[in-house]
């Protein structure tokens, strides 16, 4: 079964066949169905529903000659509701099967962000059709988190926050002169590394590490598409699995100045969510192109 149903409210399954009538649920009562023509010329089928808010099911498969539908492969979903990103994000095919993974270079982050893409669908469509060169996209990521741990905020005043803002903007401003190639960026970023490990190694010595390191994101384990992050929780809502009666967090956090969404099984959680604390956890993260 896949690691992460419980991150929406399927904690409790034991049997496969316990799987199977949730999956025969979700083809025969979809709250969504997209149904495309593939580069081979097979109609492939995206059905989804939702067993809790923006968050549930989705079976793919492929219709056959007698036009009866074949699953291949399903997964949980949550859906972000913030824009992430602008930037240009490139999707490539997995090579097991017809689902695709997402890329996006975002400098805030400085790293490649690798996601799991949420519409397939909608991505074969426009792909089909020959127009997603011709789009403007934005990106909305979204996690499901396999367990989480919440902590009480770092105390920042009116300055603190302002020069916090600015230092942010400035970084971005040298990071995408370096991205153009300016030395003067690159030598100027490295310094400041050098002077943030250096401040690190000071105050490691008598203080908390989260009490220096405010926010994080970084890729966790061999799957490319899992994050180790921590950051400011800035909406907290709850929803409930409307099949199992499982209650669900559904957090919007800022890490590193990125907006995403995470949902999170309320018994995987531990802490009291709440504005202004922050969320620590490892998350599968998911991505929903805005064509």
């Amino acid at each position: 079964m896949h690691k992460y149903l419980k991150s929406v409210g399927f904690s409790r399954l034991e049997r496969k066949s316990e799987l199977e009538k949730i999956l025969a649920e979700v083809t025969e009562h979809y709250d969504r169905k997209k149904i495309v023509e593939n580069e081979e010329g097979h109609l492939f089928a995206e059905i989804s529903k939702e067993f809790g808010y923006d968050c549930g099911i989705t079976v793919c498969g492929e219709y056959d000659e007698n036009n009866v539908f074949q699953m291949e492969y399903y997964f949980p979903y949550f859906s972000g509701s913030q824009i992430t990103s602008h930037e240009e994000i490139i999707v490539e095919r997995h090579a097991g099967k017809e689902s695709f993974a997402g890329a996006c270079d975002d400098m805030r982050v400085g790293i490649s962000l690798i996601f799991y893409l949420l519409n397939a669908g909608d991505y074969l469509n426009v792909c089909r059709k020959g127009m997603l060169r011709e789009l403007n996209t934005s990106l909305s990521l979204s996690g499901l988190a396999d367990s989480g741990t919440i902590l009480l905020p770092l105390r920042k005043d009116v300055k603190q926050l302002e020069a916090d803002r600015k230092q942010s903007q400035q970084r971005n401003s040298l990071l995408a002169a370096a991205r153009n190639g300016d030395e003067e960026a690159m030598e100027s970023l490295t310094m400041e590394d050098i002077d943030i490990y250096t401040m690190i190694s000071r105050r490691i010595r008598h203080e908390d590490v989260y009490s220096i390191v405010d926010s994080y994101l970084m890729p966790y384990g061999i799957e490319c598409d899992q994050y180790n992050l921590m950051g400011e929780i800035t909406e907290c809502s709850t929803t409930v699995n409307s099949l199992t009666g499982e209650k669900l967090y559904q957090l919007g956090i800022t890490t590193n100045d990125i907006p995403l969404d995470i949902c999170v099984n309320e018994k995987d959680l531990y802490g009291i969510p709440e504005v202004g604390r922050r969320f620590k956890g490892v998350v599968w993260l998911q991505g929903l192109i805005n064509f």
